[in-house]
């Protein structure tokens, strides 16, 4: 399995003969091996052509672009390799069919609210437990997406509610475009992380990530990865967040802030994505499998199961966390 690499400095990256060359707006120049590379983030200014899309292309490489301010702007996501015609055919059927997509959807969301809770009941809030207990509830009473998208929005404003006690750091609400504090600007930078990650994931299995069920597909948008990132966000990033910021890796310090707006640092950033990677590739005991799992991997088996679904194998159960 191939790396992950970042750059975070303004240069161009291009093609040097048979591999990959970043040369710095310094004029360092550094080689990174095209058989060790799995993806590529981009944080820096950096430039590059079609001669250098068309040769990570052709080495399946996919490559993640951020702007300035550290929101995610894009991926270049390579033809696919690994296609079944079968897969994608059953994932249209299970669009088209209300109570098949409605059964995937509520899956997606009961494993949030469960993930929800169990991260809660770690931090000893069990208020919070208890307030998202009958959630559940109204998960299986929906009927509409609609309506099961409105059960999903309360659950996580009940849950984000206990982010200023967990960090003792100014909250409020969950803000989006723009992030309207340092809070919400790490959770939207962890979730971009997370999407992203997913994506990587989707690329090597036969799922087309255009087609979802919680949300609707759109053009020019992955939104596969937002459903699967519904049971990860309480597990990697939301715990994640709560780390660095106990434990002094991320402070106040590490954020710009203009009118209404905060952003990371790129200091803070850089820790962030490390602390994210470490966090991918860290183990946890699988208790079917009967032995350790990244927690990459578990996001890969989560789309397997998926697929085991959509073909009639196996009846999807979206992963509870258990540890």
């Amino acid at each position: 399995m191939g790396k992950t690499f970042y750059i975070f400095s303004s240069g161009r990256l291009e093609r040097k003969e048979n591999t990959l060359r970043f040369v710095k707006s310094s004029g360092e120049v550094h080689f990174i091996p095209i058989n060790q590379v799995e993806e590529i983030y981009l944080f820096g200014e950096v430039d590059f052509n079609v001669k250098l899309l068309t040769f990570i292309a052709r080495n399946e490489i996919v490559l993640h672009v951020f702007n300035h301010y550290g929101f995610y702007v894009g991926s270049f996501y390579p033809r696919e390799t690994n296609v079944s015609g079968t897969v994608i055919v059953k994932q249209v059927e299970h669009y088209l069919d209300k109570w098949k997509r409605l059964g995937i959807a509520r899956e997606f969301v009961s494993s949030a609210v469960f993930n929800m809770r169990r991260v809660l009941s770690k931090r000893n809030l069990q208020k919070g437990v208890e307030s998202l207990k009958p959630i559940d509830e109204e998960i299986q009473k929906v009927s509409t997406i609609n309506d099961l998208l409105l059960v999903e929005a309360k659950a996580w404003r009940i849950y984000y509610s206990f982010f200023e006690t967990i960090t003792n750091w100014k909250f409020e609400e969950r803000s989006f475009r723009p992030p309207e504090n340092p809070l919400n600007a790490m959770i939207s930078f962890g979730n971009s992380l997370l999407y992203t990650a997913i994506l990587k994931e989707i690329y090597y299995t036969q799922l087309h990530p255009a087609l979802s069920f919680l949300h609707e597909p759109f053009e020019r948008r992955f939104s596969l990865c937002l459903d699967i990132a519904e049971i990860f966000k309480p597990i990697l990033v939301d715990r994640l967040v709560f780390r660095m910021i106990n434990e002094g890796m991320i402070t106040l310090n590490d954020f710009l802030r203009e009118v209404n707006f905060a952003y990371l640092k790129e200091r803070a950033r850089k820790v962030f994505v490390n602390e994210f990677d470490k966090t991918l590739e860290t183990t946890v005991y699988h208790r079917n499998l009967r032995r350790k799992v990244s927690y990459r991997n578990l996001i890969r088996l989560e789309l397997y199961k998926l697929i085991k679904h959509l073909i009639g194998d196996k009846k999807y159960k979206a992963l509870r966390m258990w540890w």
